[in-house]
């Protein structure tokens, strides 16, 4: 294995200067400009190179150039507009990391119509769920993943399952394929061209409104703080489907030239792999991912000295961590911090700017404001909710007003959920969660939802759902379960259970039994209690 020692490394040890105004603490780095131009158009730009390579399929080793994947998005653009896709009309993409993703994405988008992602390892009851609430009339599926597809589709607003890679009796994505279009015209501040969905600070999964604007926006802005250099190629595990792996990975890299190499899951012996045959510099991760890679032993076994960064989100990673990391690996490591609400990105390490346990600072173009649970703003140093206000937060929640309301103020402050704190460098780190949100392996799961599904159990009379640390998993979703009179104590029954109705990284992984569920006056269940 050839490692460059990482104090031998390029590191930007630059510290900006906080900007604050009344307690509003401003990013360090100027404003960027905003086109007011639809996403395919600000990704691709207007004259993509033929001969750059944009995506390597690492399952297959197949290679698109930037020429190519815009020829297929166009054609297939054509397809869809011809079998009814326009604005107002929304499309469910279900895949996992491929370039076909990009393809669909964008064709449906330049199409105007809206893309609503739906994780692959969903079941068909959770599918059919987001099919109906973003009244998706298409359903585009890989082909692995058909028989839920279909069965999902049953008693939904979707009148046609098309598929990735060709299936008896349905058409293909090539099939659908038609005369080229150009980018049908949207309002890009107005019109919704993504819609991911998310359990926000709290309760069950909600559509996020995300318009052009909002997707370019923070394009800009997370490209501005993030600087590739000319002819570097990132590795995309991170699923497409999640605004992380959507947003930073496969649009925020091609808009920059990057060229993208995909996984369908996560393996470390392929992902190692595929940085030393690629000559990988970007590598983008989660927690578990980085502890891994400080970890394992196959990490001896390849050569990944062509890495310049690695990049986490999506859950808080420790500092220590992060550095254990850097030393191993030979290059730095470092983090940001955003929500699907806010397209995603809010915070992140500037370049290779490292300062270990931060993330990051505040994005170009976006206020922030910490404030305590009196409505107090505090000031460097001081610990409260995190608010945000910029271009990225979303239009809204689909169909739901009152959750929009309680997440967005009358000011146009998203608040997170998340306490946080600013220091004097003007560098943001997240000390605590408000929300109840479990964080599984980076993936958010809802309390509300599981507690919904358990209390449906035969066996069960009432149930409170919490995340307990875990250091590989980041949490647990664990379960206190009050029995009704007469039933017998059989956690697999509970895991079991739920397993059959819920996507894998929802499955409750521990199980305890208690007589009642600690609970306020007014019913809330008081979730603190069961943690301590």
């Amino acid at each position: 294995m050839n490692l460059v020692p990482l104090d031998e490394r390029p590191v930007l040890r630059h510290r900006y200067s906080l900007r604050m105004a009344e307690h509003v603490f401003q990013s360090p780095i100027p404003d960027v400009e905003i086109p007011e131009v639809a996403l395919t158009q600000f990704v691709f730009g207007d004259d993509p190179s033929s001969t750059r390579i944009a995506m390597i399929d690492g399952a297959t080793g197949g290679t698109w150039t930037f020429a190519e994947l815009v020829d297929a998005i166009k054609r297939l653009a054509g397809g869809l507009q011809a079998a009814g896709i326009k604005p107002g009309v929304s499309v469910g993409l279900m895949a996992p990391n491929m370039p076909e993703y990009t393809i669909v994405f964008h064709a449906v988008a330049l199409a105007g119509g809206t893309v609503t992602t739906i994780n692959p390892v969903y079941g068909a009851e959770e599918v059919r769920f987001q099919l109906n609430d973003a009244d998706a009339s298409m359903l585009i599926a890989v082909k692995e993943m058909v028989e839920t597809a279909v069965s999902a589709a049953e008693g939904s607003s979707v009148t046609e399952v098309v598929t990735i890679g060709g299936v008896a009796g349905l058409r293909s994505m090539t099939d659908l394929m038609g005369d080229p279009i150009e980018q049908v015209e949207v309002d890009t501040a107005e019109h919704v061209v993504v819609l991911p969905y998310s359990s926000g600070t709290t309760g069950l999964p909600k559509g996020v409104m995300l318009t052009h604007r909002n997707c370019v926006a923070n394009l800009a802005q997370s490209n501005a703080m993030l600087k590739y250099e000319p002819g570097e190629v990132a590795l995309a595990v991170l699923p497409f489907f999640h605004i992380y792996g959507m947003q930073v990975l496969m649009n925020g890299l091609l808009a920059e030239g990057v060229t993208v190499v995909t996984m369908p899951r996560f393996d470390m012996e392929q992902a190692l792999s595929l940085i030393q045959e690629h000559g990988v510099s970007q590598f983008y991760a989660v927690p578990p991912i980085v502890l891994g890679l400080a970890k394992s032993p196959l990490v001896d076994n390849y050569d990944v000295s062509s890495l310049r960064k690695i990049f986490s989100g999506a859950a808080p990673l420790g500092g220590d961590l992060a550095e254990e990391a850097a030393h191993r690996v030979g290059c730095v490591v470092v983090q940001g911090y955003g929500m699907t609400e806010l397209s995603p990105i809010s915070h992140a390490t500037v370049g290779t700017d490292v300062k270990p346990g931060s993330n990051g600072v505040t994005a170009p173009n976006t206020l922030c404001r910490i404030v305590s649970p009196d409505g107090v703003d505090q000031g460097v140093d001081g610990e409260g909710e995190l608010w945000i206000k910029g271009p990225q937060v979303m239009k809204g929640y689909l169909n739901k007003p009152e959750a929009t309301a309680e997440t967005i103020d009358a000011d146009g402050y998203l608040h997170t959920g998340d306490v946080a704190r600013f220091d004097s460098d003007g560098h943001m780190y997240i000390v605590d969660r408000v929300k109840e949100l479990i964080k599984y392996k980076g993936f958010q799961v809802p309390p509300a939802e599981l507690e919904a599904l358990v209390v449906t159990h035969p066996d069960v009379a009432d149930v409170a759902v919490i995340g307990v640390p875990e250091i590989e998993a980041g949490e647990l979703p664990k379960a206190f379960v009050v029995l009704k009179p007469g039933a017998e104590e059989d956690p697999d029954s509970i895991m079991n259970f739920v397993a059959e109705h819920v996507a894998s990284y929802k499955k409750i992984r521990l199980v305890e039994f208690v007589d009642s569920i600690p609970k306020s006056a007014s019913g809330k269940i008081l979730r603190r209690q069961l943690r301590d």
